[in-house]
Order: C-alpha cells, then structure tokens, then sequence
C-alpha cells in the first residue's frame, strides 16, 4: 500500500488557532449554551477538551459514559468550533488506583505517592499501560470520525510533577532497557566506571534504580536512568498514538510540550519532537525579576526548533496571574497580546490558554482564565475578545516559517549530566548561561534557532555554545567542520568535558571541544561566593573595554588560538581568558569565566563581526522585530514591550494588518502595541 503522509496541522481548522482549555463537566449543561455564546463573541476556533475527563468516561472498571461527551462534541460542531480531543491518561480514576496501588509512583526516597493530584504515574506499570491503552481505544472509536474533531492530544504535559519511578517493577524494566541499549552486564560495567568505589555488577539482576545512597551515587547510572525514564514516558505516547493512528488515520497527534520551564528539563524534547505529528507547547511566564517577554521568546524560538522550524502551536499560556508561583502578579494592560502575538510570530499557528472558564473549586481556582470570575465585564474579557479578532486578521500567515539569523545548541542530556553531584561549583547553572547568551543575542534583534549539538549547522553564520559539558567526539567533530567552513563559533567555560556516559574525555578539558577551540584547560579555577577577576587586552590584541567575570576561571593554555582577553588577577593571572582561534574559513571563540555586566556583549561584538553581522542600530531596545515568510508572503511582525511609542525603518512598504494602514519607510508602533506588516516583496 502507498505510504499516506501523517496530517500535521489541526483538521477542518481554516484558521488560527484561538481558544483554550475547556472543562464543562465543572459546570452544570445550562452554562455550556452561555459559553458556546461566548465563544463565538471571542472569536474562539478551537478548544481543547476531555484531558482529565477519565472517571467521568470510565466511571467503573469497563463501564462508559459518553452521553455527556457527545452533546459537548456535538455543540462545538454546531457553533463551528473544532475540537483538540485529550485522551485522559495523565490523571486515572480512584477505582483504577484502588485495583492497582502499584501504580503509583516511588521516590528515589522509597515513598510511594498518594491518589489525589494529577499525573501521578508509574510509566512501567503494565496496568497502567493496559487501561491507557483501553480509554484510547474506546475514545478513538467512538469520535474518531467526529466532525468536530481537530487534533488528538496524548495525556497532558509528561513530566510533570513525576518523571522518574523508583519502585521494583520500574527497576526490572531498567533492567531490560539497560539490555536493549548496552548489551550486557559486562557493557554496563564498562559505561558507568564501576570499577570505582567497588560497584562492579556480575549480572544485570544485581542492578537497581539510583535510589537514595549514604553519599553520591554512580552519576553514569543517574545519567541513564534519566534516559530511561524519558524513554518509558515516550514509550507509553507512542503506544497511544499508533492506536489513534491506526483508528482514525486522518487525524495528528500531538502532545503538550513545556520545553523552556525549568518543571520539565526531565523530557528530552528533541527525541519527542520526532514522534509527534505537530509540536505543541505550553508556557507560562515566569514572574522572578527577569525580563520576561525574553524568556517567553526563547520558549517560542525552542519550540519552532524541535518542531524543525516548521509552524507549532501554543496549546496553553495564561489570560492573566497564574497561581502556582510564589507570587502571581496580574499581566499589565496588553500584555497578554503581546505575549500571544510573541508566539505566533516566532511559528505559532495560534495562541491558546488554560482556560476557558475560569474554575470555583480545586487547585487552580486562582489561575486565570479567558473568562474570568470577574465575567465579562473585565478587562481581561475585553482584551480577549480584542484578540480574537486580532487573529482573525492575521489567518494568512498560516504555514509562514520564522526566518532566524543565527543558532545555539542545547541539549537536554547534557544538561541531566551537568545537574548532577559533585561538580566544581554549585554556583555554574548551564539554564543561567543559556538565558544569558539568549539575551545578549535578543538584545540584538537577532532571531535564534536552537540545534543539537549534532545537527547541522552550515547555514548559520554565528553559533552559540552557552553550556554543552556533555559533548560526544562525533559533536566536537560536527562544531569543527562548522567553523572549518566559515561559520563563528562562541563557546563558554565547562563544555566539552565528559562522553555520553560521563566520563571525562582523556586528555586535557575541554576533550572534545580542544581541537577547534585550539587549546587546552590545565585546571578549572571556580571563583568562592562574590569573588571577581578582571580581564584586560594583553598587548598586540585589539583593543577593547576592560572586563570582569565572576564564578569561575580556567587556566587556558593557547594550542593555536590568540589572547583577546586575559586574566589580570586571580590564579589564573598572565593566562588567556577570552580566545580565538582562526580555523579554516572560520573562527572559534572561548569564554573562560562568567562575564559581568555587558561583558558578554562586548565578546559577542566581537565575534558578530566575524559573523559578519552587522548592528541592526536602527531599531530600538526591547522592541521585537522578526519575520515570518512563505508562499503566502512576508509578515514583519514588531512588538513593543516598552513604556514609549517606538519607529521602525521597513526594507519594503506594505500593509499594517491589524490597522489596515499602509506602511511605508517607519513604521509607528505605539507603547504596548503591535504590529503585523504584509510587506509587498
């Protein structure tokens, strides 16, 4: 039979996706007619339903009710509003936990957790995998034909709150991965160094999940059993969405990622963003002094990237505070537009929240929502329905892609083994160097694209390595051949260190890394609590502004690379602390220490002009500007996140999209606002 492409866009949806979460087994049916309403005064286009809705449908073992369901589908279909069906796998009824207590999961502390949350799950539970499999089965069957139906929606955010289970049964399905990946026991011994501390196993029966030791465990054991859990969680997706498939072939599957948040740097997301058939994505700002809307880009800049630059799909962000913070200020007047408008221009084919209406009872009553307990006679209501209608003008860049200058790799595997024990500073944080990389980088209008360390990178003219201390030989070969064929590479302190299985490379640090970087670490200096270092220009380097760095140094040894900065205190004092190294057609920078103030920019100066990158100087500060293009054109969309009325010069006229003005020269962009230009070529 001919192969028949996997849909990878919401069905019978036309246009942008806006809408939310929506939960009417809360509510009694006579609010569902007022909601249809209202949804349709929003401009609501599709609604995500049925995620924690497994003991309403499976009331008792094998017992279904539909009926409630059903009129809900139905309704939605009748006011033309599509539907993201959940199969309900992340939250099992009572019943199934009474059946089955040991179903839910362990701590790595040997405490088994309580029915009465969300998501508490054991993912090697046979069990569990035979009732998912079962509640998918009858949902498929039942609606798989639905006209409402859009897009099916696995389960709800993996990982969180519980990605890894400690219990015995999980510690034989260890047993069997750790078959499947090494071989044997004696392949094993051999990845994870058991000859250290006498840890050498005879069999793989003698082996158990890294459960709480006297003092630190294995890190080669921890590592894996990260992988291990990621993959039992990608393992029980896959099985519900080959069912989904095989019974209703026309439909995508997806699952909502939270690729940016801290909550779930446990998921491998560029291993799951090959089995889904449309990327998907939550996010929430997080509200800790940081610049968000910078954060909230590089969320959406992550997730166009594991999609493979193709468009995806905000699934959820919020109207307004959210409620599981430790403090949860509201979003200032059109923030929420911003933000919502923030992802569609960096790939989103829409924006959705969580929730619809906002909920009375259980944990996140205080949560926001579209509609709010205020009602709709509220701001946050207004600036809804202001929204919808904003999206409504914007349907044509559907299938556009986001157009990025320049790349960072990240890799979640390495950030598992850096977060582990015993490393030479607490105080290294490779999420801060990420988040600090991307700034300076967002400082200056330049759009990223994340890759993996492996991917290629040929089409970039400037990659960022803010922290890879997990770096392969077949990584540092790939970086080598980047910057052989003329791209700039910049890469900070503690990278290339250790193998898949975290061993360190033999050699000098930075093992991998050492060939393009074109030197070698004698020995890592971190810095104590406050400590600071200066860094000047040595003589014969160009110019530049003195620097400090803070939290930690190295003592650089040049195998080719030049000075632009050295250490002029502390113990690395004379040694090199910021290199280049010209290699082939291109050039390979290394940070040393943890830049402070605008340090970082003054490097990346630097090596943008290398890049040849030149200044964008004509647009002004937190202003976002990128750019979306396809067959259906080329939308500018620029967002002005600050306090004054801003100008932006426009390399081609074209059409305002949500004034309906002509733009030609400078576009206006008022405090707070945004605009979308059609440009005319």
């Amino acid at each position: 039979m001919p192969h028949t492409p996997r849909a990878t866009a919401p069905q019978g949806l036309h246009q942008l996706a806006f809408g939310g979460d929506y939960n009417p087994e809360q509510w009694p049916e006579e609010v569902w007619q007022e909601d249809m309403r209202l949804m349709r005064e929003a401009g609501v286009t599709m609604v995500s339903v049925g995620i924690f809705s497994w003991a309403l449908l499976e009331p008792e073992p094998g017992t279904y009710d539909f009926g409630w369901l059903d009129r809900l589908l139905d309704l939605l279909h009748a006011n033309g509003i599509r539907a993201d069906l959940g199969t309900p796998t992340v939250a099992p009824p009572a019943w199934f936990y009474r059946a089955h207590p040991e179903a839910l999961p362990v701590s790595r502390e040997g405490v088994r957790y309580a029915f009465g949350s969300r998501g508490a799950i054991c993912h090697s539970n046979p069990d569990y995998r035979a009732a998912a499999a079962n509640i998918t089965e009858q949902l498929v069957r039942r609606y798989g034909s639905h006209p409402a139906l859009a897009l099916w929606h696995v389960h709800n955010e993996y990982g969180v709150p519980v990605s890894a289970c400690y219990c015995d049964n999980c510690a034989a399905h260890f047993r069997r991965w750790l078959t499947a990946r090494h071989g044997d026991v004696e392949a094993v011994n051999a990845a994870w160094g058991t000859a250290f501390w006498g840890q050498r196993y005879r069999g793989l029966d003698e082996i158990d999940p890294p459960r709480t030791t006297p003092t630190v465990g294995n890190p080669a054991q921890q590592l894996d059993y990260a992988r291990f859990a990621d993959a039992t969680m990608r393992e029980n997706f896959c099985a519900e969405r080959d069912i989904l498939h095989r019974l209703a072939p026309g439909i995508p599957v997806t699952t909502n990622f939270m690729t940016a948040l801290s909550q779930c740097d446990s998921v491998d997301y560029w291993a799951w963003g090959r089995e889904v058939d449309l990327v998907t994505n939550d996010h929430y700002l997080i509200t800790d002094g940081r610049r968000t809307h910078v954060n909230l880009a590089m969320a959406a800049d992550l997730t166009r990237s594991v999609a493979g630059g193709a468009p995806w799909l905000l699934l959820e962000h919020s109207a307004g505070g959210v409620n599981w913070q430790p403090r949860n200020p509201a979003k200032r007047p059109g923030e929420m537009a911003r933000n919502s408008l923030a992802h569609v221009a960096r790939g989103s084919d829409g924006a959705m929240f969580f929730q619809w209406r906002q909920s009375l009872r259980g944990a996140e009553k205080f949560h926001s929502a579209m509609l709010p307990h205020a009602g709709t006679d509220s701001r946050i209501w207004r600036e809804v329905t202001r929204l919808g209608a904003d999206l409504g003008l914007l349907n044509g860049i559907r299938t556009t892609r986001t157009v990025a200058d320049v790349a960072m790799v990240w890799d979640w595997q390495s950030w598992w083994a850096q977060s582990l024990e015993w490393r030479p500073s607490q105080d290294h944080d490779a999420r801060e160097r990420a988040d600090a990389f991307y700034a300076s980088l967002f400082d200056r209008h330049l759009t990223v694209d994340f890759a993996h360390p492996d991917a290629d990178l040929s089409g970039y003219p400037l990659v960022v390595v803010p922290a890879l201390y997990l770096a392969t030989e077949e990584s540092g070969r790939n970086l080598r051949r980047y910057v052989e064929g003329g791209g700039t590479l910049v890469v900070s302190y503690f990278s290339g260190i250790v193998d898949a299985h975290d061993a360190v490379h033999p050699g000098p640090y930075p093992g991998a890394l050492r060939d393009v970087l074109g030197l070698t670490v004698e020995e890592f200096s971190p810095l104590a609590e406050g400590g600071t270092v200066r860094l000047v220009t040595p003589e014969g380097a160009p110019e530049g502004p003195e620097l400090t760095g803070d939290l930690w140094s190295d003592v650089v040894i040049p195998r080719g690379a030049e000075t632009m900065w050295s250490y002029a205190d502390g113990i690395p004092a004379g040694r090199p602390a910021v290199t280049r190294h010209r290699l082939g057609e291109g050039t390979a920078w290394y940070v040393s220490t943890r830049p402070t103030g605008a340090g970082l920019d003054a490097v990346l100066d630097r090596a943008c002009e290398d890049a040849r990158i030149a200044p964008r100087t004509g647009l002004p500060y937190d202003v976002e500007v990128v750019t979306r293009t396809g067959d259906a054109g080329t939308y500018l969309f620029v967002i002005n996140h600050t306090g004054g009325d801003a100008k932006v010069p426009l390399d081609a006229p074209g059409t305002e999209l949500l004034t309906g003005e002509p733009a030609t020269g400078h576009l206006a962009v008022p405090a707070g606002a945004v605009r979308v230009v059609r440009l005319d070529s």
